[in-house]
């Protein structure tokens, strides 16, 4: 991915969420705020985007987010059961219309048979709807890993705002 690609995904998801009046959040763990960064790039985002929350500790996505303690234990930060609680607490704590969760393992340590390296978990939650979450494996190095999932944030955001 190049910065241009991420900033070409943004500019057209801003364009979309300002058409339709909503507002944007994110809740990042692995990406550590790059979705949001890619999104405040764009000139005039102040009109779209709303919250982004940086939670990369388990205490920091409970205090943050309100991601109930018994999802994390049960299943995992990467998880989709954590992704989803991620997104719907950037919703509940924001003015946001439609939010964007990431949680993975983007190495080059951290990863187990069952969540190697490379697992990312996304979950998108828009307001009166049911939240989606997806998991994904990514390959190449931490970098790599980041920027494809900034990707697959930035174009489940555009999906979901299409739907309406």
């Amino acid at each position: 991915m190049s910065d241009a690609f991420a900033f070409a995904l943004a500019a057209e998801l801003g364009s979309l969420l300002s058409s339709r009046g909503w507002r944007v959040g994110t809740a990042e763990s692995c990406t550590g705020g790059l979705v949001a960064a890619a999104i405040t790039s764009v000139v005039g985002s102040s009109g779209w985007f709303d919250a982004g929350y940086v939670t990369y500790a388990d205490t920091t996505k409970r205090a943050m987010l309100g991601v109930p303690e018994g999802v994390l234990r049960e299943h995992g930060a990467v998880s989709e059961a954590t992704a989803r609680a991620m997104a719907e607490g950037a919703l509940r704590a924001s003015g946001a219309d439609i939010a964007v969760s990431i949680t993975g393992v983007a190495g080059p340590g951290g990863g187990t048979p069952a969540k190697p390296v490379g697992t990312v978990c996304l979950a998108w939650a828009l307001r009166d709807r049911p939240t989606e979450a997806v998991r994904r494996h990514f390959e190449g190095d931490r970098g790599a890993i980041r920027e494809a999932s900034v990707v697959a944030a930035l174009e489940g955001l555009i999906e979901r705002v299409r739907a309406g």
